[in-house]
């Protein structure tokens, strides 16, 4: 009778253990993203979870160009699995270098826009309607500026002092990296730079007189905006950033002293594109990864975006009957189609001489 009860006993225990969860089971996935995405996807981080108990995301901020390099160089202490980087030419320069050293399928999938924005300008109103008059943005207006560094001399107010630009460092952050194309196109009147052009003695000295002008250009594009807001028009004038968050951010300001936006012509449209490393996960991580990726892709989620100034990857989201978001707030400047020719990012190799230059003066 015993020995009946003991056997019963154990087969109930053993039944028990067999279905019960087992001990650290649950996924923990570390996405590195740029600081453009930290708000939306800490927001949507969370209906994740409660969607996906068993998956926890563990998200990991850092400056567009960083992501890359950290990832080549091994300097992050924790093991990625997926990246957001600013650009999607940004994953193909990882690409181009993991191959590089060895390895022959550094994706598990293949890389996948979640969201898109434009560069931008943005100026204080009164500084920007002397800067930039009839609201057109201009590369040389603001070189012109930078050359003579005070207000007086460009037609501003004496009591408003020196001219001040902010952008990001090109060496760690996409928008910077953006701005010096762009400029440099202006400059040499190219509506696409090839390497050589980057050598040209105008570039240069356009990139030194930037490097001399711009002081400790922040890592990323959102601490680049928030400071700008703080420093306020006596020493921050003008800045350059995606559309997003200067859509974003604008109610941030003192709404009697607010930003306007300028669309340069032609400017950059960017897509913030998610892809999975090849690095070690096991299979039930990737899949885990995957549902990641496809949450960020479904509607609900790209209003998300879209409520903290992103255009939306699904072409289905009209973006004028969206209720509580940016693009309903009168921004100054603000275009839902704005009327300048849109380009896409420049590759790679043109992104890394931008850095070398940038480097050498």
């Amino acid at each position: 009778m015993n020995k009946k009860i003991i056997s019963s006993a154990l087969i109930t225990i053993s039944t028990i253990i067999a279905y019960a969860p087992l001990p650290n089971q649950n996924k923990t996935l570390n996405v590195i993203i740029g600081s453009e995405l930290q708000e939306p996807l800490a927001e949507i981080e969370q209906t994740f979870e409660q969607n996906y108990p068993d998956i926890q995301i563990n998200l990991k901020i850092q400056g567009s160009q960083d992501i890359i390099n950290n990832i080549i160089n091994q300097k992050n202490d924790f093991q990625p699995a997926i990246i957001i980087p600013a650009s999607d030419e940004l994953i193909s320069e990882l690409e181009t270098r993991l191959r590089a050293i060895g390895q022959e399928k550094p994706f598990y999938n293949n890389p996948q826009p979640i969201a898109k924005t434009l560069l931008v300008a943005i100026a204080w109103q009164e500084r920007g309607n002397i800067l930039f008059p009839n609201d057109q943005f201009n590369w040389r207006q603001l070189e012109q500026a930078l050359i003579s560094k005070n207000w007086q001399d460009i037609g501003g107010n004496n009591d408003w002092g020196s001219f001040d630009l902010l952008m990001t460092d090109p060496t760690r952050s996409n928008s910077g990296q953006l701005t010096l194309n762009l400029w440099a196109e202006n400059k040499l009147n190219q509506n696409n730079l090839g390497i050589n052009n980057l050598t040209n003695t105008e570039v240069e000295q356009l990139f030194s007189l930037l490097k001399n002008s711009v002081y400790q250009p922040p890592r990323s594009t959102d601490i680049l905006l928030q400071e700008f807001i703080v420093r306020g028009e006596n020493d921050a004038d003008v800045g350059l950033v995606y559309e997003s968050i200067a859509l974003y951010r604008w109610s941030q300001t003192n709404q009697n002293k607010v930003y306007q936006i300028y669309y340069p012509n032609p400017t950059i449209e960017t897509f913030s594109t998610a892809v999975i490393l090849n690095n070690n996960l096991n299979k039930t991580e990737q899949k885990s990864a995957e549902k990641f990726i496809d949450y960020l892709l479904a509607e609900n989620q790209q209003i998300i975006l879209a409520k903290y100034g992103f255009r939306p990857i699904n072409d289905n989201i009209n973006l004028t009957t969206i209720n509580d978001t940016p693009w309903s707030n009168n921004i100054l400047g603000m275009e839902i189609n704005p009327p300048v020719e849109i380009k896409p990012s420049p590759s790679p190799e043109i992104i890394n001489e931008i850095q070398k230059v940038w480097l050498r003066n």
